[in-house]
């Protein structure tokens, strides 16, 4: 293990970027990055566990969606942390910083009904849906095209996979009644 102790950069202390975007202005994102970054880890790992416990006739079909849908936040997170480096902050990170700063909370430790579950999932996906178009604003409004950008193709990934959130919490299905109880 090493025993270097020199801390490079202070976890809140955003340093001047090469970017050339000013310093007061990448702080300000850097914080709502930061926040979006919370948001997506609170998400991921919820929806991980509903990959791992989800059960019933849909089984396999919803545990594959449930896959790709994690996949694609965890992606997301990666490139709104790997922006905020670069804009000189330092990511959010660790259990008990992502919880701080989130503004979403996970759904707990209990395991739910698949609607249940998914009506959760549908209402954070919402929540951090408001979040990001808030970022996108202020990117904007700051200048930061590149920001702005980036959170609006992760923004549409979000809206795509909550709208398929959407459609299996319809009240249509090919499931026989008698094949749920």
């Amino acid at each position: 293990m090493s025993t270097q102790k020199t801390v490079r950069q202070q976890a809140d202390v955003v340093e001047e970027n090469e970017l050339r975007l000013d310093q007061e202005k990448a702080e300000q994102i850097v914080e709502a990055l930061n926040t979006e970054l919370a948001n997506a880890y609170v998400l991921y790992h919820q929806l991980k566990k509903h990959h791992w416990v989800v059960e019933g006739a849909e089984f396999l079909p919803l545990h594959e969606f449930l896959e790709e849908a994690y996949e694609n936040v965890e992606h997301g997170a990666d490139v709104i942390a790997e922006r905020a480096q670069a804009l000189g902050g330092v990511p959010v990170s660790g259990p008990t910083n992502l919880e701080r700063r989130a503004t979403v909370e996970f759904e707990g430790e209990d395991v739910y009904d698949v609607r249940t579950m998914f009506q959760n999932d549908l209402e954070m996906y919402g929540d951090i849906i408001e979040s990001m178009r808030d970022s996108i604003e202020l990117a904007e409004n700051l200048g930061d095209y590149a920001t702005t950008e980036i959170l609006r193709e992760i923004l549409v990934t979000l809206e795509e996979d909550g709208h398929h959130f959407e459609h299996y919490l319809e009240d249509d299905t090919l499931v026989l009644e008698e094949a749920t109880k």
